[in-house]
């Protein structure tokens, strides 16, 4: 399934996300320009439903505030040294363990909002990369990540209450004074996970709205 990053109509312009319509049954609509945002808006959810989405999010105008919101994205920032220190080790993603990284990334991210999921041309794209870990403690799986530059872009813990030394030992992958990333406002674990290791509200990137079926 493609994208539209535009999808023009007479009312206006959108883009338009179908590529989790196979996987998730979810769509998601940004509004780039209209000046009628409600009859755009139905043209996009109807065409993404002839594609198969169960799901449809929106964003991008003000207009969407009459619709329920799903989710707010919020940036949070952190300095490096203020994150405690973990005895968790770091194992880089390699060609013979993608696929058991990309199982894991694909079973937690459908509890994820506006969670993207991974294609193996993704995976084989995020390996190329480097970037991405596996977090052990003895031996154990505790969890995996993602990094980038002074980024952290994923983390699923596969352990109860193994999140902070998953963050933790992700971390230790940072060059940077100071870490980012992004987090759903309706992931309230992870909120409250993130700011409780001392990460801080830095910016709201995106408001979701719900447009069409029931969130999931």
């Amino acid at each position: 399934m493609r994208d539209f990053p535009m999808f023009t109509t007479e009312y206006g312009v959108a883009s338009l996300v179908l590529r989790e319509i196979p996987y998730q049954q979810t769509a998601y609509v940004t509004i780039l320009d209209t000046q009628e945002p409600e009859k755009l808006l139905h043209e996009c959810v109807s065409f993404s439903r002839v594609c198969g989405a169960e799901r449809i999010y929106a964003t991008g105008h003000e207009h969407l505030e009459t619709y329920p919101l799903y989710t707010a994205l919020w940036e949070m920032r952190c300095a490096t040294d203020v994150l405690p220190d973990t005895d968790a080790a770091l194992f880089p993603v390699q060609e013979n363990t993608l696929d058991t990284w990309r199982e894991i990334y694909n079973q937690k991210v459908t509890k994820v909002p506006i969670g993207a999921w991974m294609t193996e041309k993704a995976a084989k794209e995020m390996l190329a990369g480097g970037g991405g870990y596996f977090v052990h403690r003895d031996g154990k799986l505790l969890g995996i990540g993602l990094v980038g530059d002074g980024v952290i872009d994923w983390v699923a813990s596969v352990q109860p209450g193994a999140g902070k030394d998953v963050v933790c030992a992700l971390n230790h992958a940072i060059a940077a004074d100071a870490v980012s990333l992004t987090v759903a406002s309706a992931n309230e674990k992870a909120v409250a996970l993130y700011e409780k290791l001392g990460f801080v509200k830095v910016v709201e990137r995106k408001k979701w709205y719900l447009v069409h079926g029931t969130a999931g």
